[in-house]
């Protein structure tokens, strides 16, 4: 199979070893040639995503930021063969499948959203892996929801990368609860790294502290972007979580103790409700 894949950070650079580890061909397109020369050397990619080997893909996989992405595809997408599947890997779904799923319908390709439920703090090509997928979760965003032949093809296509789980969801759906999931953990660590506190914690953190702040050691413009562009649910949710924030204040302030008890035994509770 012939793959190509637009940029090569870390999730696309993982795909790119994925694939190359299991005999695929694999074109890139990276804006950082150096880059792009480094994947070639590591054995990750054999060539250049470009107007020649574009046509020849049979899977193309779209790995940077989702304007970014949608904008590559509508200038690209009179080069993709008819019986091509491409896939985004973006953080959100709503705007990038209501732009790629006509250019799809127009070309006769086949667009399907995909968010691969794997990442790390890290960020970059030197950061990506052929294992990264290894078990993760894969959510799908299909144009139809009862083409059973289509989500087979995806996984077929994907089999390189080894996902343990496979779901399906509309655009809207996926974009409601990855501000939840993802999108506002990010937010979260980097503003509670902010306290004053923070810069005098040496010898006084253990767990709890690393869990907490880990990714807000992030990448500052794609997760500007992607909260950017789904700024509606992120504000639901933040205005959920100030919310519950200014409860725990008042009980403190208050001084409140059977309050402030029944606050962190609703949280427990709520953790073992959607959690098990």
């Amino acid at each position: 199979m012939n793959v190509g894949i637009l940029g090569l950070g870390l999730i696309g650079g993982s795909m790119a070893r994925a694939f190359a580890k299991a005999d695929h061909l694999v074109y890139a397109a990276e804006k950082d040639e150096s880059i792009l020369s480094f994947a070639q050397l590591a054995g990750a990619v054999h060539g250049k995503l470009d107007m020649q080997t574009l046509p020849a893909c049979d899977l193309i996989l779209l790995a940077i930021y989702p304007n970014s992405s949608a904008n590559w595809l509508e200038a690209h997408a009179h080069l993709v063969k008819p019986d091509a599947l491409v896939m985004d890997l973006c953080g959100i779904k709503e705007e990038i499948c209501s732009r790629c799923f006509p250019l799809a319908d127009k070309y006769g390709f086949t667009f399907v959203g995909g968010h691969p439920m794997a990442g790390s703090h890290h960020s970059g090509f030197k950061a990506s892996r052929s294992n990264l997928f290894q078990g993760a979760p894969m959510v799908l965003v299909p144009p139809r929801f009862d083409e059973m032949q289509l989500l087979q093809r995806v996984k077929d296509a994907l089999a390189p990368c080894n996902f343990g789980s496979f779901s399906v969801c509309t655009a809207q759906e996926h974009d409601r609860l990855i501000a939840f999931t993802s999108q506002m953990p990010h937010v979260l660590s980097n503003a509670f790294i902010k306290s004053p506190t923070a810069l005098h914690h040496k010898g006084f953190s253990a767990g709890s502290y690393k869990d907490l702040t880990r990714v807000a050691w992030l990448n500052p413009q794609m997760w500007a972007e992607l909260c950017m562009e789904n700024r509606e649910n992120m504000l639901f949710e933040l205005d959920a979580y100030i919310a519950s924030l200014q409860a725990y204040r008042s009980a403190l302030a208050n001084q409140d103790m059977d309050f402030l008890v029944a606050l962190f035994d609703e949280g427990k509770r709520r953790k073992e409700e959607v959690d098990g």
